[in-house]
């Protein structure tokens, strides 16, 4: 009700809440206990250090932070109370799988990423994206001449079928062009029977960055590379 009085009447309110004016005057008159006082105290404390260290933390890491020694449960209350959850850590997930038997695809790009037309030289890849549902897998194929996104797909899992329907749609949007090189990691998604077939139904040349070179695989670091040796 205090809160409110700028907006509504204490009339209204007393008697929404069915209390009295002399209740709620005497109500305001009362101080807060001393339980209470240092809960405030508390609260204040914890969630200084929870922004403190970007709301990463949980109770038992506050606790070893606290100058204060306070039971762990009681920092948990209070972390709950004022609704305060740690941040889940992003652990590492590998996207690339090169470890397998599958047949792979020469090198046709020798790092050279520059294309004078649309359609000639495709990348794909995979990456991965936190979520309040989880994780979710990207697969995307980008057009090295604008450096636009012309297909993605995203899934739960890390699949044949994430890096094929993201080549569908690139074929899709661009009306199916042929001859076009589509460059990838040797990922075992993009070294599958699969999608192997599908650049063939469409006429398309798989490429594959050299075993080891994280580089083969990046069209910044040759945009950088070539700024460099022009300067």
């Amino acid at each position: 009700m205090k809160k409110h009085r700028v907006d509504y009447s204490l009339v209204a309110m007393c008697q929404c809440f069915s209390v009295s004016r002399s209740g709620y005057y005497a109500w305001l008159q009362r101080k807060p206990s001393q339980r209470l006082q240092r809960r405030e105290v508390l609260d204040e404390q914890i969630k200084t250090l929870f922004h403190h260290h970007k709301q990463r933390y949980g109770a038992e890491r506050l606790q070893r932070k606290m100058s204060e020694r306070y039971d762990l449960k009681t920092i948990a209350a209070s972390l709950r109370r004022q609704g305060l959850v740690a941040k889940a850590a992003r652990k590492f997930k590998a996207t690339t799988n090169s470890k397998h038997n599958l047949p792979v695809f020469d090198n046709l790009l020798q790092q050279d990423f520059s294309a004078t037309a649309p359609n000639q030289k495709w990348a794909g890849d995979i990456t991965y994206l936190w979520t309040d549902e989880g994780w979710l897998y990207l697969a995307v194929i980008i057009d090295l001449f604008s450096r636009q996104v012309v297909g993605w797909s995203m899934a739960e899992r890390m699949t044949t079928d994430l890096v094929c329907d993201a080549l569908r749609m690139a074929t899709f949007r661009r009306k199916r062009p042929k001859g076009v090189i589509v460059h990838s990691d040797r990922g075992s998604q993009y070294c599958s029977y699969a999608y192997r077939q599908l650049l063939q139904q469409h006429q398309m040349l798989g490429s594959m960055s050299a075993k080891g070179n994280c580089y083969d695989n990046d069209p910044h670091h040759q945009k950088r590379t070539g700024q460099e040796a022009r300067n």
